[in-house]
């Protein structure tokens, strides 16, 4: 059968300090920027979910969208939104909550739910401008 690839589009709203405990407070500043801010800052994040395999014979489909509406839903919109990455999000303790390390975060919450046929790309928007891809390990 012939290999598609779908996508599902959700949001998240987030805040984050970008911060590395290990450099100076004027490292951190000079490198991060506004992004630096003690008391955090948000974004509106939007995220695209592609996942790709073969078109199945028995239901036309790569992946049932609302299925994987749901996974998006319940593996990281819920662990997500409204929240403060650095201090409510167990994935954060350790790692800073860059863009990168978010998407990278995401893709491997999902690889582990999603079925091994099946390859996973996301790309995450921080602002109508900026957006990582990451495609797995």
């Amino acid at each position: 059968m012939p290999r598609c690839a779908v996508t599902r589009r959700s949001h998240f709203n987030a805040a984050h300090r970008l911060h590395n405990p290990s450099r100076s407070d004027e490292w951190n500043r000079n490198l991060y920027g506004v992004c630096n801010n003690p008391h955090y800052h948000g974004h509106n994040y939007e995220l695209e979910v592609t996942v790709t395999g073969e078109i199945s014979a028995e239901t036309g489909e790569v992946m049932d969208l609302g299925k994987l509406r749901d996974l998006v839903e319940r593996e990281i919109v819920s662990v997500m939104d409204h929240r403060n990455l650095n201090l409510e999000v167990e994935w954060f303790r350790d790692l800073i909550p860059t863009a990168e390390n978010i998407a990278v975060c995401i893709w491997r919450a999902l690889r582990k739910a999603l079925p091994p046929d099946l390859a996973l790309a996301i790309r995450l928007w921080e602002t109508p401008r900026n957006c990582v891809d990451y495609a797995g390990e």
